[in-house]
């Protein structure tokens, strides 16, 4: 390329090869950046409304009240007035945060090395012997440390609050399930109170007889009773005053629990002191010992044969202590970090010395021994004291004496103390756990009248009145006063949660929603899967009866759950699993060819705000209820903002929601109602969701608007008609928009504000005796020789159908009770209730039907969906009352009884139930004058002749006169229709007919719609019907 040269007062670039020539002069004239200075301004200046990432943009309280830029702030420059005055600060929990030694690990070891550790290891060993008692101590760690893999994955999967396993089962399988575990959870740990209580009034009243000869009572259960209701009173004390007091003595009693586990290791070192130890059957490290203490001997106990199961049912409660940290989480500071570094830390130290215990246990104390020193002698085998008890009942030696650790302890009082602080501690952690979980559960509000109990008191949020809860509970179980008979219903309990725990991290890990990203790395979901089963296999191998009325308690508190529904989204891994199916549902379905006996209305309903046409919603959904697809449909002319969308479609959903009608609801704006309808019908639903039947209410005021309404209700007809779609028209005299009359919904009052109801299935708007419909509607009177009923014909015009009168009758008593225990009230713009008449007319759809007919005008064969529609009408329980009635066309020279007999045979095929079949055969005949006179009359304001200047560039619906000649037979036909129909059909709960078919290019918007309006004008509700030809009926099983 020619180069250009560079003349004064120019600039010259370099691009791709390129000469650039810039003019300056040119430049000069123009604004221009090139001798700007930047002015020294802040960052947060020069990004004027975007917002950096930050911590707190993330955070639930910040992301209410929008600290980061909307992007209508962005985009559209709108002003959004963010509420941090009127939420205010989120409230913080003050108070004392633990870090993962004090708050996670000394718990955790404290309540796992608890009563069983010092009252009943020692007797497991005596039944199970030394290799089963390991067996049933490794049991008990693999079902404990897969769960708190499971439990850590969760845990580090984002910051956890207060309620401990409560909070990560409901926030991982939802409410239902985190409801029912909640409780039972709750509840196993008030047990534990008890347990642990009633371990540590075993040992004391021992002591007291051991040491000093002193009885409270009898030396035996009411001794325990007295004892464990005043150690009650004193722990419910401690943990009143609140969580310091409760760590400081914890640490206290773990400095004890310590030097107490040390004295037992060192008597076992040192032997037997003396004859009067042997005589009790510690008699030292012993290989014969070892070798008789090894296997198994299990004896009936309580009179209960023991075995395995029962065995481990007993000693499995020592291993519930690994969720101790995590049932005071929001008391830690860092609960992701602290509850698997601290449980699992625990779990091995714990498990390692339950085995070392077990094995000195079985190696230097003898199952059976007298507790008499004259049987025994400094120089006699082990052999020979084996014997000595094989003739009479011995009180002492593993299987027969719970105070092994004791007598093997090197300073037996030291023991003591050790088995208080290891039964205490564990008392106080389950005292502590029981409340906050409870108060977590009664703070979420998933169940009715339990929130009383989660108020919190003091700078730490004590819950004193759980607290209160979980001693009565408590005090309960310590009045049995038999740690063997609350054990096994403590262990179903705890099963049942560590199943539960593990049933979640499976669960999420399975479907795997991208916002599961734990930072614990060393789960695995089958392991998980795992975990569950042997949960639930040990619940009913320990006892089937107790798993039996555990599962039982979870379901059921499931279900109350469920059927509740309260308005909580936790995101949890339900929601995916629905989601996931979903996709995968209508991936599958795509692939699914289309038969006739798979076939499913699924309607798109036009009802624009579902609340202004709660008639025409009901009338859908009595088609689609249970069955299929449900679209409410809704088109605005004028564009409409994002929070303008985004509140319209949030009331109408909630709407339909709380009217307990499963369907969805879609908007389109900025497009005319025919395009409107279009773009719905196209765009509404994926794959083969979507819809394949059009419902429009019917445009009673067509005669009053202009050309451009009816045309575009015209036009939404042949657009439907063009896609295949069915189209079907449902007219009430009283017409179906209630805007006006009834008040709008107001979301923010419905959500703060629930309903009571079970349902709105079958309100009873009803004043007569048979139940029926109270209001009339139409009025028939005189016969069709002597005058239109219902209408009259003055100056040339029809007279309009009556309004809705807001003014009913007074409402009589009854009524009222009747109406306030109805489930739907709907009321005026002022907020006043609608009488009754109104009532009743708004919720037809939804109330019982008289004992009466649907009358289905099956005139021209269009797939059978004009049949189908009113068959699926009378399975609902509303409408069991009204059989089918069919009318059927024929030719006059046709026999009639052949015709009646055939499409009765038809119908049976169909297995379609049937009152009677009536053949009309005279529809060719001329019309009455006074049909005609009313026709003409209807149209008289749209007719012009073709010449007429006065309809050229104008908008105004018009008939032309060569149009009106041109279709005067099928014009015929409909006024013909209609005296038939006035004929046989005014008493009918319902009528359905085929919907006439416009030609199109050859009929016009408003003489089509006087057509509609002659079939349908002052009838009972009428629905139209035109399937799209393709067959929806058949013979074939």
């Amino acid at each position: 390329m020619q180069s250009i040269g560079k003349p004064t007062g120019s600039l010259s670039q370099q691009s791709d090869g390129n000469s650039v020539h810039l003019d300056v002069a040119q430049l000069e004239e123009k604004a221009h950046l090139r001798n700007s200075v930047r002015t020294t301004r802040t960052l947060q200046d020069h990004l004027k409304r975007e917002t950096l990432p930050s911590a707190d943009n993330y955070h639930p309280h910040f992301m209410k009240i929008g600290s980061r830029a909307t992007l209508a702030e962005l985009h559209l420059g709108e002003t959004y007035d963010k509420k941090d005055e009127d939420l205010g600060p989120e409230k913080v929990t003050g108070g004392v945060k633990f870090g993962w030694i004090q708050g996670v690990l000394i718990r955790c070891l404290l309540n796992i090395w608890g009563v069983m550790l010092f009252l009943r290891l020692s007797w497991v060993v005596g039944e199970a012997g030394i290799g089963q008692a390991i067996l049933i101590i490794l049991l008990a760690t693999v079902v404990t440390s897969i769960t708190t893999l499971s439990m850590s994955a969760i845990s580090t999967n984002g910051q956890i609050k207060g309620g401990g396993t409560y909070y990560m089962i409901s926030r991982s399988l939802g409410p239902e399930f985190g409801g029912a575990i909640g409780i039972i959870f709750a509840l196993a740990n008030a047990m534990g109170i008890a347990l642990h209580t009633v371990g540590f009034c075993e040992a004391l009243s021992d002591m007291l007889e051991d040491y000093w000869g002193v009885q409270i009572v009898d030396g035996g259960l009411n001794d325990i009773r007295i004892i464990g209701s005043i150690t009650l009173v004193v722990l419910g004390m401690i943990v009143s005053i609140g969580m310091e007091w409760e760590a400081k003595a914890q640490l206290l009693f773990f400095g004890i629990l310590l030097v107490a586990l040390t004295n037992f290791i060192t008597g076992s070192i040192l032997g037997p002191s003396g004859i009067d130890e042997v005589s009790k059957g510690f008699v030292g490290y012993n290989a014969e010992i070892i070798t008789a203490n090894f296997y198994s001997d299990y004896r009936v106990f309580d009179g209960f044969q023991q075995n395995f199961f029962s065995v481990f049912a007993i000693f499995f409660p020592a291993a519930t202590g690994i969720l101790a940290g995590a049932n005071i989480s929001g008391d830690l500071k860092n609960p992701s970090t602290a509850i698997p570094r601290g449980t699992l830390l625990a779990i091995i130290l714990t498990s390692s010395s339950y085995i070392l215990f077990a094995v000195i246990a079985g190696a230097t104390v003898l199952r059976d021994a007298t507790g008499n020193p004259a049987n025994y002698s400094e120089n006699g085998t082990v052999s020979d004291y084996m014997k000595l008890c094989l003739d009479e009942d011995c009180e002492w030696g593993l299987q027969n004496s719970y105070q092994v650790m004791t007598l093997v302890s090197a300073f037996g009082p030291l023991n003591y103390l050790g088995c208080f602080a290891a039964t205490l501690s564990s008392a106080l952690a389950c005292f502590v756990s029981a409340p906050k979980i409870f108060q977590a559960l009664c703070n979420d509000r998933i169940f009715p009248y339990l929130h009383v109990f989660g108020k919190g008191y003091g700078k730490n949020n004590e819950p004193l009145r759980a607290y209160g809860l979980a001693f009565l509970i408590a005090l309960a179980c310590i009045l049995i006063a038999n740690l063997n008979t609350i054990a096994p219903l403590i262990t179903n309990c705890y099963l049942a949660s560590y199943g539960l725990v593990n049933l979640s991290t499976f669960h999420v890990d399975l479907f795997k929603p991208v916002g599961w990203r734990p930072t614990f790395r060393y789960y695995n979901k089958w392991l998980s899967l795992l975990g569950f089963a042997l949960s639930v296999a040990a619940m009913f191998l320990c006892s089937w009866p107790t798993a039996l009325v555990t599962s039982a308690l979870v379901f059921t508190f499931f279900f109350i759950v469920r059927y509740r529904k309260p308005d909580v989204n936790w995101g949890s891994s339900t929601q995916v699993q629905v989601y996931k199916t979903a996709l995968t549902n209508a991936q599958q379905f795509c692939n699914i060819d289309d038969h006739t006996k798979t076939y499913t209305p699924q309607i798109l309903v036009m009802t624009g705000l579902p609340n202004m046409r709660p008639s025409l919603v009901d009338f859908a959904y009595l088609l689609c209820k249970n069955n299929s697809l449900m679209v409410c449909g809704d088109v605005l002319k004028e564009r409409q903002s994002h929070n303008d969308r985004s509140y319209r479609i949030r009331k109408s959903l909630q709407w339909l929601r709380a009217h307990k009608t499963k369907a969805f609801y879609s908007l389109v704006d900025n497009l005319s109602f025919a395009n409107g309808v279009g773009a719905l019908l196209q765009a509404t639903g994926i794959g083969k969701m979507k819809p394949n039947i059009l419902l429009l209410g019917y445009q009673s005021a067509w005669r009053t608007s202009n050309n451009e309404e009816i045309e575009s209700y015209f036009v939404a007809i042949n657009m439907a008609l063009e896609m295949s779609v069915a189209v079907t028209i449902l007219r009430v005299q009283e017409g179906l928009d209630y805007e006006g009359i009834i008040g709008d919904y107001d979301i923010e009052n419905s959500a703060s504000k629930k309903q009571n109801a079970k349902g709105v299935d079958n309100p009873s708007f009803t004043d007569s005796p048979d139940g029926s419909l109270s209001s009339k509607p139409f009025v028939i009177s005189g016969s069709i020789d002597t005058g239109l009923t219902g209408e009259s014909v003055e100056n040339g015009k029809p007279k309009q159908p009556n309004e809705i009168s807001l003014s009913g009758d007074a409402i009589s008593a009854a009524q009222k009770k009747h109406m306030k225990k109805s489930r739907v009230m709907f009321k005026d713009p002022q907020g006043n209730e609608l009488s009754a008449d109104v009532q009743n007319t708004i919720c037809r759809f939804r109330m019982k039907q008289k004992r009466g007919t649907i009358d289905v005008w099956w005139l021209y064969d269009d797939g059978g969906l004009s049949m189908l529609l009113p068959h699926i009408l009378t399975t609902r329980s509303n409408w069991a009352n009204s059989k089918l009635r069919v009318f059927c066309l024929a030719d006059a020279n046709e026999e009639q009884n052949h015709k009646k007999e055939s499409m009765r045979l038809l119908l049976s095929k169909f297995r379609i139930l049937v009152s009677d079949v009536v053949v009309i055969p005279d529809l060719t005949e001329t019309p009455s004058p006074q049909t005609k006179a009313w026709f003409d009359a209807l149209t008289h304001e749209f007719v012009r002749k073709d010449d007429d200047s006065s309809i050229q560039n104008c908008n105004a619906p018009v008939i032309k006169e060569s149009e009106l000649i041109a279709e005067k037979p099928k014009t015929f036909n409909f006024m013909r229709l209609r005296e038939l129909l006035l004929q046989h059909s005014t008493q009918a709960n319902l009528i359905v007919m085929t919907l006439p078919i416009p030609q199109k290019g050859t009929v016009s918007g408003p003489l089509y719609m006087s057509w509609l309006e002659t079939l349908t004008a002052n009838m009972p509700p009428f629905l139209l019907v035109r399937g799209n030809h393709t067959s929806v009926l058949t013979f074939y099983s």
